[in-house]
């Protein structure tokens, strides 16, 4: 059975309340006459609601499927009607696993702030790293949206890993949408499965096209798989497939590097602004979001909360709080975590490299000519072309020819002979002195060439460099002279180099970022234009860099550093870089700019934590126009860089106090109050699997006490070890499974069914690890560690790790809890003889809002009488529910027992209705302090009319909703008859109805 495609929301809205129907994942569902686990349902705006399943009746068992309530009939099966089962498995082996299988199947309430899984992850205990995670679950918005914008390398990937992970848990995951620039697909892709098991598909335009010929036609391929990738510079063609992206919802939007959606009417706005209404949650990423421009900025922010900014020309950092964190490397809590894991960089070294004859000829050109000093008009028309011609030139002789001819056509085209003659024939005279130069005419080259020797890079070293230059016409032209330079001879010249620009397609670029990360690869000199200098990873081998030529912007030179300055750096960050230096007077070298620049780029980053604030404007290409501009002043760097924000008006005075503000360490430890607990706290909280559930009644709904999840189980190896056991008893046999008790690791082949789950991988993982074949997999941290890093050492041809760390989201552990979910029947709850005194129903009670997400769960222990404990699994453990307990197989007839289910559910709806008001209680004065600010908020348009109706529509829908809660009936515990009665656990010691 398939997936049927969604059905339209034209803006994100939902329908009303009225006739919504409510199935909590982990329900059971009858439908076309067979029995349905429900693992995730939103309603749409006209088919009803859309529920996802797999079958758990014989005919359908394993198979999934999506249902719509509107095309199918979808009963909620009455809890009443439960019948009560034998568990004839050794120590209630199948009890204890369905029990747990279903804790862990349902979503987390949305009154739950803490973390859950932050401890179960691939990745350093780093809290700041948790902090994104905890904003977006505090309940400071509405919906789980934010802006991540701490500045480069600090680990920006694994905070959006651990945000998607908790909204997974949350069952608000389903459905996630990432989209990233094209250069770090498979990067993005590599960290979220690695680190935290969430597999996401890759697409491009021909992966789509491919989706398309597959599909049914008129179906949409957004809908083909839950959760994807795709780079921006595909998904922006919105003719293509904008409608196909209006027709569907998404748990989860992730955008990366989001500063390039600011420019209004782009296409990337354009796809902002298309995908933001769609999606419950909107992650937004960039180390550079501000534009200086306070509009720009107030219309990003606009689409993760449209109500956040009253005044687009005029707000406050605080205004922004609750959207928004922002960290720096020496920001405190950064700075403390960090000892000893993120070597501290070098200083940038300027190597100064005087001109050769050839190169002072055109100097005493471009300063006689192009570009004068004693007060005489440059040849050229067109003010900012010399600096062009002389950044062309700094770079090296191949990017100034480039440039040359490009500007002699340019002129001649124009029907204007006498106003170009003149700057022809200057063009002229620089083509012929550069004509024949080569690379011994190349100061540059040279020092190079001897840079890389003296820091080891050659054919008998590992040593790896990345060289940066703007132009690609100097790329290209080192890559033809650099490796015989260096030694290399034969293939091994080709292969010891890489080159990457803008002019590669996404797969090129994606496969040499890779190459460049495997110590195995031959791969020693990555030369690159500054496409990699956002997003890109390259600290894997490499600490060494070099600028050939030094962009006159401080935000590049920081974006460029940042490549192998970043988290996870062993080695102490090296950067040199080559300054071309001339005798001719009045000549202007890389000692007017470049090296002053350099300097003031790590005075800024030792002082500040970043360079972008300096100079006000807050992006590369204004920084650079506005000091080129300055330079035609008269004006020195420096004065460029410190006079911006004097020279401009009171408005910009006021901003850039705005700016401080903004780019100060938001988001810092007690700055977000009410994300919740000091860092030790959360940790503490996230941790611990396997203690007592520490669920809030109405006694003590103000704490935070006790674990996050929930759990049975003293730990996900050993509820996957006994489900094994249960579900595979013979798994040697049919699985061929193979198990290592001394390290962990678990290899087997995948069944069919679990084949079907693995689809969802990276198509790269699954061929080259050959996992239709075999699974190796290992809750062992420092296994799978070693494996990830054996993937990028020597020897290695594929990053992707061969063990994968078991987590509560990985394919396998998914799949062996729906095994261990659908071993029981319709309706069947089994009986327990346990250490209690009387019968006790266990019962699930769960309140949800109108979009199908749980507000309350309580897991109840229920006795005939009404005795109530909601605190299920602290009851189990103190009625010696364990592994350790005995089967003894005796009869006992469920029938008495099944006439008290009805009572035993009345007692546990009066219990959830006489506490509801409490549990409510923090969410909905959370939900009223959102509706007060929306009636607070002011637009005199008909847009932002109807964008207030949206949110306070969307505000009413996030409250619980129904008078009665859904019930199901999930085991009962018997009295041991042989026990003493002084060995039993009586109800009424335990905390009822607290």
């Amino acid at each position: 059975m398939t997936a049927v495609q969604t059905s339209p929301e034209q803006n994100g809205d939902v329908p009303d309340a009225a006739g919504r129907e409510q199935f909590p994942a982990g329900a059971q569902v009858l439908v076309r006459d067979e029995v349905w686990l429900v693992r995730n349902a939103v309603p749409t705006r006209d088919d009803g609601s859309r529920v996802e399943v797999v079958g758990v009746s014989d005919f359908v068992r394993d198979q999934e499927a999506v249902f719509f309530t509107r095309l199918d009939t979808v009963e909620l099966i009455d809890p009443r009607d439960t019948r009560l089962i034998a568990d004839d498995s050794p120590n209630y082996r199948r009890s204890r696993l369905f029990l747990e299988a279903v804790l862990r199947r349902t979503a987390l309430p949305q009154s739950e702030r803490r973390l859950a899984l932050a401890d179960s992850f691939l990745l350093d205990a780093l809290p700041y790293q948790r902090r994104p995670a905890e904003l977006a679950l505090s309940g400071a918005n509405l919906r789980p949206r934010l802006l991540i914008a701490d500045v480069v390398g600090l680990g920006k990937t694994l905070e959006i890993g651990l945000t998607l992970a908790e909204l997974i848990r949350r069952g608000r995951g389903e459905r996630i949408l990432v989209v990233t620039p094209q250069h770090v697909l498979e990067q993005f892709q590599h960290e979220l499965w690695t680190r935290f098991s969430i597999p996401l598909v890759r697409l491009d335009s021909v992966g789509i096209e491919r989706i398309q010929r597959e599909i049914p036609a008129g179906r949409n391929p957004f809908t083909y798989f839950k959760r994807v990738i795709v780079s921006i510079d595909t998904l922006k063609n919105t003719d293509q497939y904008r409608h196909h992206l209006e027709q569907i919802r998404w748990d989860a939007v992730v955008i990366d590097e989001s500063h390039n959606l600011i420019n209004r009417g782009s296409l990337r706005n354009q796809l902002a602004q298309t995908l933001a209404p769609r999606t419950d949650a909107l992650i937004l990423a960039s180390a550079t979001p501000h534009n200086g421009d306070a509009r720009s900025f107030a219309e990003l922010i606009g689409l993760l909360d449209p109500a956040a900014i009253r005044d687009p020309e005029n707000y406050r950092a605080e205004d922004i709080e609750h959207l928004f964190i922002r960290r720096t490397k020496i920001s405190t809590e950064v700075r403390e975590q960090m000892k000893g894991q993120w070597a501290d960089r070098g200083p940038s070294q300027a190597v100064h490299c005087p001109a050769t004859p050839a190169e002072e000829k055109v100097f005493e050109e471009l300063a006689a000519v192009w570009l004068p000093e004693d007060g005489r008009p440059s040849v050229s028309s067109v003010p900012l072309f010399p600096y062009t011609l002389l950044k062309s030139f700094l770079s090296s002789h191949a990017a100034f020819r480039a440039t040359v001819t490009a500007r002699t056509r340019t002129l001649q085209k124009k029907d204007d002979p006498r106003g170009t003659a003149a700057e022809l024939a200057a063009l002229h005279r620089l083509a012929e002195l550069t004509a024949d130069l080569t690379e011994a005419d190349s100061a540059k080259f040279g020092a190079l060439v001897r840079q890389l020797k003296d820091i080891g890079v050659g054919p008998a070293s590992d040593t790896r460099v990345v060289v940066f230059s703007e132009r690609v016409q100097t790329l290209e032209w080192l890559a033809g002279v650099l490796p015989a330079a260096l030694g290399f001879r034969g293939r091994a010249a080709k292969d010891s180099l890489r080159v990457m620009h803008g002019g590669l397609s996404d797969e090129q670029q994606m496969r040499v970022v890779e190459e460049f990360g495997l110590a195995g690869a031959p791969v020693r000199i990555l030369l690159t234009g500054d496409v990699a200098s956002e997003g890109v990873n390259l600290h894997r081998q490499c600490h060494q860099l070099v600028h050939y030529d030094v962009p006159w912007s401080l935000i590049r030179i920081e974006q460029r550093n940042g490549r192998i300055d970043r988290y996870g750096q062993a080695r102490p960050p090296q950067f040199h870089a080559l300054i071309l230096t001339s005798g001719i007077e009045g000549a202007k070298d890389d000692t007017l700019v470049s090296e002053r620049l350099l300097e003031r780029e790590d005075q800024a980053h030792r002082s500040l934590g970043t360079a972008e604030a300096v100079t006000g404007l807050y992006r590369a290409e204004a920084e650079e126009k506005s000091l080129i501009q300055d330079l035609l002043r008269g004006r020195t760097v420096d004065e460029s860089l410190d006079g911006h924000r004097s020279d401009e008006g009171s408005g910009t005075a006021a901003m850039d106090d705005f700016l401080a503000d903004f780019f100060g360490e938001v988001g810092e430890v007690g700055e977000v109050g009410e994300v919740g607990e000091e860092p030790d706290a959360q940790a503490h909280a996230a941790g611990a699997p396997g203690e007592a559930a520490g669920e809030r009644t109405a006694a003590d709904a103000g704490t935070a006490t006790g674990s996050v999840l929930p759990r049975l189980f003293d730990s996900t190896a050993h509820f996957l070890d006994e489900a094994l056991r249960e579900v595979y008893p013979d798994a040697r046999e049919r699985l061929d499974l193979d198990r290592d008790e001394q390290s962990g690791l678990l290899s087997f082949r995948p069944p069919a069914d679990l084949l079907h789950r693995l689809k969802a991988l990276p198509v790269d993982y699954l061929r080259e690890q050959r996992l239709r074949e075999r699974l190796l997999v290992t809750f062992n941290r420092r296994l799978a560690q070693h494996s990830l890093q054996r993937a990028r050492e020597a020897g290695s041809t594929s990053s992707w790790p061969e063990i994968s760390l078991l987590t509560d989201l990985h394919p396998v552990v998914e799949w062996l809890t729906d095994k261990v979910l659908v071993r029981l029947g319709r309706q069947e709850a089994p009986m327990i003889t346990a250490n209690v005194t009387e019968p006790v129903f266990l019962v699930q009670g769960v309140y949800a809002n109108t979009l199908g997400r749980p507000t309350v769960v309580r897991w109840m222990g229920v006795t005939r009488h009404g005795a109530v404990d909601d605190d299920m699994v602290s009851l189990l453990r103190r009625s010696g529910v364990g592994p350790t307990m005995a089967n003894k197989l005796r009869y006992r007839d469920p029938a008495p027992l099944a006439e008290a289910v009805p009572d035993a559910l009345a007692a546990a709806e009066a219990f959830m209705q006489r506490h509801r008001d409490a549990w409510d209680r923090p969410l909905r004065e959370s939900i009223e302090h959102h509706k007060l600010r929306l009636g607070d908020w002011e637009q005199p348009t008909l847009a932002g009319e109807h964008t207030k109706r949206r949110l306070t529509d969307l505000a009413d829908d996030l409250l619980t909703t129904g008078q009665r809660p859904m019930l199901r009936v999930l085991a009962v515990l018997l009295p041991d008859p042989d026990a003493p009665p002084a060995a039993s656990v009586s109800p009424s010691a335990a905390p009822a109805a607290r």
